[in-house]
């Protein structure tokens, strides 16, 4: 990078001007919110986890001058409820939730924007719906396959952070360390409810202390510290322990080369991500030859690092100046 010019920052925090909840199915009902410009270029931002919930902070990246900016808290997590719920909470509800809500808000096509998880169920939705999309912004890909579940969550990220590693294996006897994911799931499914929030809290403490090259985030404030976790572990477990609901191991990579030629897409990706190394992104730009890369030098996973936030506020900057 050309160090004369200097980095973007975040856009002003501003508020949502319209928020609601819209029943999905007899269990599910889900928040979500608009913000930005009504007439402006529509954007769905979706969050990360599976589990994670939104946050203001997202709102951000848009320039609300530009852009109608659109929040949602995914089943079972954030504003939605019931809370940690797994039962109806695949990625193929969440991208049947995601046309409820364009349909009910009556917009045509938005940009699709996401990032860890969000890059996940924005690739799903978009080989699904492709005549809804404008474009992708995509930051921190993870296409749930085996081999990048087997690197964060059993044997390589380890090597990074033996420490934080040794603090995430806690709970699990070692006798069951052969495999963590399903030690990880009998317990974030079980019914001991102390178990179960040991478990969520070593499982959300290893993400957060691998994160960023900058050190660990904070949550939102709004979510209680075991609410979080709990919602957060489960539902990733879930998701992990059923291969993203796809049909087959690299579903989405195949399905992502058959469908989305012709979109244009914004890949933006750390250097030192190790929570979803660069090799998932490097794959899918290849799968992809209509999106761009953008390597950031400097940063691992975290979407708020110096480095991730410019790319992605000039890749949505170009958007709106492309489709607006």
């Amino acid at each position: 990078m050309n160090k004369s010019v200097s980095r973007r920052t975040l856009y002003p925090r501003h508020d949502a001007r319209r928020t609601g909840r819209l029943r999905v199915t007899d269990i599910h009902e889900i928040y979500w919110e608009e913000s930005g410009r009504p007439d402006g270029l529509p954007v769905i931002a979706l969050h990360g986890g599976p589990g994670g919930g939104s946050s203001p902070e997202m709102r951000r990246f848009f320039d609300a001058d530009r852009y109608r900016i659109i929040l949602a808290d995914q089943r079972g997590c954030g504003r939605s409820t019931p809370h940690s719920e797994l039962s109806e909470n695949t990625t193929w509800d969440l991208v049947d939730d995601i046309e409820r809500i364009r349909e009910m808000l009556g917009i045509e096509k938005w940009v699709v924007f996401g990032g860890s998880w969000g890059s996940t169920l924005s690739l799903a939705y978009a080989v699904t719906h492709p005549e809804r999309v404008y474009g992708l912004i995509l930051r921190g890909i993870f296409l749930i396959t085996d081999a990048e579940i087997q690197w964060f969550y059993q044997s390589g990220a380890s090597r990074l952070f033996p420490d934080a590693y040794e603090r995430y294996v806690a709970p699990i006897p070692e006798d069951e360390r052969g495999d963590l994911l399903s030690a990880f799931h009998s317990r974030l499914t079980g019914d001991d409810r102390q178990v179960r929030i040991e478990a969520a809290r070593a499982w959300a403490r290893w993400e957060g202390e691998t994160l960023s090259l900058r050190g660990p985030k904070t949550r939102p404030p709004r979510f209680d510290e075991d609410s979080f976790v709990d919602a957060f572990a489960r539902i990733e477990c879930h998701y992990f322990m059923n291969g993203g609901f796809f049909a087959h191991d690299g579903w989405l990579l195949d399905a992502a080369a058959r469908t989305l030629r012709g979109i244009p897409g914004h890949i933006v990706h750390g250097r030192y991500d190790v929570v979803t190394p660069l090799s998932s992104a490097w794959a899918l730009k290849k799968a992809w030859p209509d999106a761009h890369l953008s390597i950031v030098p400097d940063a691992g996973h975290s979407s708020l690092e110096p480095g991730i936030v410019d790319e992605l506020i000039r890749a949505c900057d170009a958007f709106a100046r492309r489709f607006a």
